[in-house]
């Protein structure tokens, strides 16, 4: 897992388009934004664009923001802004603020930003999701900084991303980097919590995330922000298996972005994985929450698992939860261990009539189908980070 032999230099010296994930944690403090830490991340990310890299920013703030300006103007500095509604109402004053701040701080170095809002409903739709990735080519074929943020003012609970870190590693796909940069209060990943237990060590490189027990490590989340380290490591997992590393570096501070990438040992390096899956799999097992599950026998489990095949109703022992056509789903072993996820062919209704049924016996049971799987392999992904 740990590992202090990688040369990071060769490793970060070929990439090209970076995205960058800023918490608030970084940028703002309780009392709102901190336009020093806008300002330190304005010249780094600016500097990256004078080497000739593309840079895409994923950024929260807008809720601090919008925070921080009702205490200004209207002297309610109340603390009760953890319902929905009322963080929705602070994003939506916050995030004209947020932008203003950025447009000001990259404008000092010459260059031009361009707010993106995304929801996870839009990404959802494979049409419009190709048009965002269309969009962002071309703003950063013209050397315009992305600034990405989630819609909160119209996301709701069952579609929103959670956490800007979730809203990153789906960034990374979206635009075709080779990098994620992931700035954080902490100075890289620690084998323990470091805030309740003091001899935790720190870990410079982590060559194979996914054998990581990252629940067990994180044990809490930042005051300030949504996510916390769990969210950090897993949307790591996520690019490993886009075949991008990830440096979960500290923000606070003097960080220096240009000096991680020429190779110096700041936070953490998270590399990629070996095999790596198509940004097709990747957007179809992250773009939604599952909406139930297929529980398989251990004989479908197996050609799963070691023959790459799709999954057949004669595999399945059962069905949780009730979904449509084309939902995404787990798909578990009898005993609730997860296997992956994929996009089901049949709803659920139709999967307990046809469960542990011959393909023949198809048509019979609930008439003519376009599909003899109920999940195909192409539609699947094992292992997934959820």
């Amino acid at each position: 897992m740990m590992r202090t032999d990688v040369d990071r230099h060769i490793l970060l010296k070929e990439v090209r388009r970076i995205v960058v994930k800023v918490g608030s944690a970084v940028l703002a403090t309780k009392d709102g934004l901190n336009p020093d830490s806008i300002d330190r991340l304005a010249t780094q990310l600016s500097a990256l664009i004078d080497r000739g890299m593309d840079v895409v920013l994923v950024s929260s703030g807008a809720v601090a923001a919008g925070r921080q300006r009702i205490c200004e103007r209207t002297r309610q500095c109340r603390k009760e802004y953890d319902d929905m509604a009322s963080r929705q109402a602070a994003s939506a004053i916050g995030q004209g603020r947020l932008m203003h701040d950025y447009d000001e701080a990259f404008a000092k170095h010459g260059k031009v930003t361009a707010q993106i809002l995304l929801t996870r409903s839009g990404l959802k739709d494979r049409e419009r999701f190709l048009n965002a990735r269309n969009t962002l080519e071309r703003l950063l074929e013209w050397k315009v900084i992305p600034i990405i943020n989630e819609n909160d003012t119209v996301s709701t609970h069952e579609l929103e991303f959670g956490d800007n870190d979730t809203l990153g590693a789906m960034c990374l796909g979206l635009t075709g980097s080779d990098l994620f940069v992931n700035l954080t209060s902490a100075n890289g990943v620690f084998d323990r919590n470091p805030e309740t237990h003091p001899e935790a060590r720190s870990i410079p490189v982590i060559d194979n995330i996914a054998c990581l027990d990252i629940e067990a490590m994180c044990d809490g989340k930042t005051s300030v922000g949504t996510g916390g380290m769990y969210s950090k490591l897993r949307a790591a997992r996520r690019a490993a298996q886009l075949g991008i590393p990830t440096l979960i570096v500290s923000g606070k501070g003097e960080f220096d972005i240009l000096a991680a990438l020429d190779g110096a040992d700041h936070g953490t390096l998270v590399l990629p994985e070996s095999r790596t899956v198509s940004s097709k799999k990747f957007w179809l097992a992250y773009h939604d929450d599952p909406s139930g599950a297929i529980r398989v026998d251990k004989g479908a489990a197996n050609a799963l698992l070691t023959k790459g095949k799709s999954l057949l109703p004669i595999g399945i022992s059962a069905v949780d939860g009730c979904f449509e056509r084309g939902a995404l789903v787990f798909i578990k072993t009898l005993e609730g261990d997860e296997l992956g996820v994929g996009l089901s062919n049949f709803s659920s209704a139709e999967l307990e009539r046809i469960k542990g049924k011959k393909t023949a016996d198809l048509p019979a049971i609930i008439g003519p189908t376009s599909s003899d799987e109920a999940v195909h392999r192409d539609n699947m992904l094992l292992d997934a980070a959820i």
